[in-house]
């Protein structure tokens, strides 16, 4: 017998002749954010950009994590129909987080678009929203998939129109590893990035890539190449070793602020509550960037020391595997990163 028949809760929701008018979300009034996308479906940087900085990056540039669509509806219910380039399936991440889409309401999550586990190429799922009249919708892309076509259907006679901008327009800018790319959220929203987005009303362009971000000068010339309100950078994960991440370190913070010079970036170690010695010592590395950046003068340069941010609330009970972060662990990056990014902002 499956879980479904023992309890509905876990029935995944899929409309049966549900008569709605469907939308593509790249159109008006709907808004993307943090994607770009052509006729082959959405990608999170140039092509060429990733080719340049190595392979895992080159396929990983077409997962849509940090992708959101924003618009304004009085519609009562929301069909979501997906058509997938590829599905991430882990025995340590949620479905739910690597392939499927969260709805927020108004700044209040009501439900996940469930994917169905035989997933392959796509699905199609159904949410009931729960405020009356006009009200702002969220929905976070997959993290660890990619999508081609992303539609909403909606019941006639419902209203669509633009979301407001974020309070803070211009996209805070993220570049690491599978945690920054939201390994291993339970769902999209979940992702630390996406937590601070709505905290501070402000936009954000994730580019984390699972074991691929190796700090290449090509992906530090891109990066400062951006409009962006601030910069974080974490990728201590991905270097292949501590060597590595001093050769690279602050050649890649130095190239980003050469051309942003007032630009607020923030340096991140590891989150991890019971370092080694080996991570210990690459934490250091990256608080020399830092130590050294203040000592030439930068008064908008921030070090975020990743042995404390899980001590917040759960210490070792932030992560699934003792690397990748649970919800409660992004909570906790969240959470320390919040105070400073928002002063910083100011």
């Amino acid at each position: 017998m499956h879980i479904e028949e023992l309890d509905k809760n876990f029935t995944v929701k899929a409309p049966e002749g549900s008569t709605v008018a469907f939308f593509d979300v790249t159109q008006p009034p709907f808004t993307v954010h943090g994607l770009m996308w052509d006729e082959n479906g959405f990608y999170r940087i140039p092509y060429e950009v990733a080719v340049a900085a190595n392979s895992g990056v080159e396929g990983l540039n077409l997962h849509t994590a940090g992708g959101r669509v924003r618009f304004c509806t009085d519609a009562k219910s929301i069909v979501l129909r997906s058509k997938m380039r590829s599905v991430s399936k882990m025995p340590h991440f949620a479905l739910t987080g690597s392939a499927g889409f969260d709805l927020y309401e108004e700044n209040v999550y009501r439900g996940t678009f469930v994917p169905p586990f035989d997933i392959e190429n796509g699905y199609t799922a159904e949410l009931m929203l729960s405020f009356g009249g006009m009200r702002e919708i969220t929905i976070h892309f997959p993290l660890y998939s990619g999508v081609t076509k992303l539609e909403l259907g909606f019941p006639p006679g419902s209203k669509l129109e633009k979301a407001d901008p974020y309070c803070i327009e211009v996209p805070v800018v993220y570049y690491g590893s599978s945690i920054t790319q939201g390994g291993c959220a339970s769902r999209p929203g979940n992702a630390y990035e996406n937590i601070i987005s709505r905290l501070l009303s402000c936009d954000h362009i994730n580019l984390g890539f699972s074991g691929s971000a190796l700090g290449e000068k090509s992906m530090a010339e891109y990066i400062a190449g951006l409009e962006m309100s601030a910069f974080v950078l974490d990728y201590d994960h991905n270097a292949p070793s501590a060597a590595h991440l001093e050769a690279t370190h602050s050649v890649f913070f130095n190239t980003v602020r050469e051309k942003n010079p007032d630009l607020p970036v923030f340096l991140l170690s590891r989150p991890q509550p019971n370092p080694s010695d080996d991570e210990l010592i690459r934490r250091d590395i990256i608080r020399r960037t830092w130590e050294t950046a203040v000592k030439c003068g930068d008064k908008n340069v921030f070090f975020i020391d990743g042995t404390e941010m899980l001590k917040l609330f759960g210490g070792d009970s932030g992560t699934v595997d003792n690397c990748h972060p649970n919800d409660l662990g992004f909570y906790c990056m969240a959470k320390a990163l919040e105070p400073v990014l928002k002063a910083a902002l100011r």
